[in-house]
């Protein structure tokens, strides 16, 4: 370990924490992810990361934490310098899926939280990103209905759900082939087929 890294704040080994997590879930299945594996990807010992962490759930609460703060902030700058409602729920669309292009362990580690039956601090803050999502996408969605631009007859919640299952579907199909930037190649497509659903006929 080099002399800067020795004098690193709480902070900046919370994130490294977090930064190690993602590159092993992006390599590896999230659920044989081990705390020894974590520390020495980050080196240190398996002891000093729990100086940091009183344990593994606290790890996967912070990592889904980066997550929901860093996918929200993207896919909500990318609908505020949209010129329209369509447009903003088309940048979103791309911003989501370049972000799971970026982070490929994140699709993987989202899955496995919620397919658990129990409650975890990472479930709770994944599912209070889906409801902080779908209140943009929401929001989004009644701004194109206001401006004749969206169907108004169309139920927003099942626009919401039809968008959000048009990124899992891709995400799907691009772990099963092993092949992520199979996603952006289907992306412009997928998301046409979401617009013309959506869309107002003219």
């Amino acid at each position: 370990m080099n002399q800067a890294a020795k004098y690193l704040s709480a902070e900046e080994r919370r994130g490294m924490a977090v930064k190690a997590v993602l590159e092993l879930a992006a390599v590896q299945n999230p659920a044989d992810i081990t705390t020894t594996a974590i520390a020495a990807r980050m080196g240190l010992s398996q002891g000093g990361i729990f100086r940091h962490f009183s344990s593994k759930d606290e790890i996967w609460r912070a990592v889904m934490e980066w997550v929901a703060t860093e996918l929200y902030a993207r896919v909500s700058t990318a609908a505020q310098t949209a010129a329209s409602p369509l447009a903003a729920l088309e940048a979103m669309f791309m911003a989501h899926i370049a972000f799971a292009v970026e982070y490929p362990g994140i699709p993987r580690m989202l899955f496995g939280e919620l397919q658990k039956t129990e409650s975890t601090p990472a479930k709770i803050v994944v599912a209070a990103l889906i409801e902080q999502y779908g209140k943009l996408l929401a929001g989004t969605l009644a701004q194109g209905k206001a401006c004749g631009e969206v169907d108004s007859t169309i139920p927003t919640d099942v626009a919401v759900s039809l968008f959000v299952g048009a990124v899992q579907g891709l995400v799907i199909k691009a772990l099963l082939l092993g092949d992520m930037e199979c996603m952006t190649r289907g992306a412009a497509q997928t998301f046409a087929l979401f617009r013309r659903a959506i869309r107002r006929s003219l």
